[in-house]
C-alpha cells in the first residue's frame, strides 16, 4: 500500500480518529470500496461538514493506503495556506489532469452534489436529499467510466443543530465565493467553536450502481442525465432511510 505524507494529511488522520471515537463511528458494506478499480463515491451532505464521510476516508487509508481524492468548494483555492492544505491531502475543486492520473491509479473519488447548500440547512430539512439538477458527477463518472457507489449514514444531521439556511443566507449577503453564513449549535457551543454533539454514526455504503455506463450516454444530453440523476439521488434517499430505520425502530 501507498502512505502519503505529511502535515495535512496526518492533521487530518489524527482528527479524524478522534471522531471516529467520539461518533463511535462504523462502516457497513466497506468491502464494496475495498474491490480493485476506481469508483466515485457519491454521498449525501450532512451539516454541517460530511463527517461520516471524512471518517469513511480514514477507514479507506487503514486499508488502501491513500485518501480518497474529495472533489471539494473551489472556495480552497482562494489562498496559498488552502492551496497547500487541500494539495496535502489529495483533494481537488473540479475536473483536470489530476481526476485522470487518479483514475489511472484505480483510486476512489469522493463528491456530495449537494454540497453546502445540503449540509447548512436548519433543523426543518433534516435528511432529505436536496442535489437540485446538479449532474456534474454523472457526467465525470461517464467520462472515467467510474461506478457509482452511494454512501448515506445516520447521526448526520443530529451532530449539530442548525438555525438558519447558511446558502440562503450567504447568497443574500454576498458572501465571497459563495460560501454559506451558517449557524449552528453543538455540544460545546456555537459552531465552529463547538465540537459536535457525541451521536453514533453509522456509515452504509450500497452496491455500485453502472446504469450511466450501460450502452451510450451522451453527457450533452440533460434529458437523459436528468433521468439517471433522479435514480441516483433516489437511491441515496432510500440508502438514508435504511440508514435511519434502526434509530425510528428503537424510538
Amino acid at each position: 500500500m501507498r502512505h502519503a505524507e505529511g502535515a495535512p494529511l496526518a492533521a487530518w488522520l489524527a482528527g479524524f480518529r478522534a471522531l471516529r471515537v467520539w461518533h463511535r463511528y462504523e462502516a457497513v458494506g466497506l468491502e464494496t470500496l475495498l474491490a480493485p478499480g476506481a469508483k466515485l463515491i457519491v454521498g449525501y451532505h450532512g451539516r454541517p461538514l460530511a463527517f461520516d464521510q471524512c471518517m469513511l476516508t480514514v477507514e479507506l487509508y487503514e486499508r488502501l493506503g491513500y485518501l480518497p481524492h474529495g472533489i471539494i468548494h473551489g472556495a480552497f483555492k482562494a489562498n496559498r495556506l488552502m492551496q497547500w492544505w487541500i494539495d496535502g491531502l489529495g483533494f481537488v475543486t473540479g475536473d483536470g489532469p489530476e481526476l485522470a492520473e487518479v483514475v489511472a491509479r484505480g483510486e476512489h473519488i469522493l463528491v456530495q452534489p449537494g454540497g453546502t447548500r445540503e449540509g447548512c440547512r436548519s433543523f426543518r430539512h433534516r435528511y432529505q436529499v436536496d442535489w437540485g439538477e446538479r449532474t456534474g458527477y454523472l457526467r465525470m463518472a461517464i467520462k472515467y467510466g467510474l461506478p457509482i457507489v452511494p454512501v448515506a449514514g445516520n447521526g448526520v444531521d443530529d451532530a449539530y443543530v442548525g438555525l438558519n439556511d447558511g446558502h440562503a443566507l450567504g447568497k443574500r449577503l454576498h458572501a465571497p465565493a459563495q460560501l454559506p453564513l451558517w449557524l449552528g449549535l453543538g455540544a460545546t457551543g456555537v459552531w465552529p467553536f463547538s465540537l459536535p454533539f457525541p451521536v453514533k454514526m453509522t456509515q452504509y455504503v450500497g452496491a455500485p450502481f453502472t446504469r450511466h455506463l450501460e450502452g451510450r450516454v451522451d453527457p450533452g444530453d440533460r434529458q437523459a442525465l436528468r433521468h439517471i440523476h433522479h435514480e441516483v439521488r433516489g437511491i441515496v434517499q432510500a440508502l438514508l432511510d435504511r440508514a435511519r430505520a434502526p434509530r425510528r425502530e428503537a424510538s
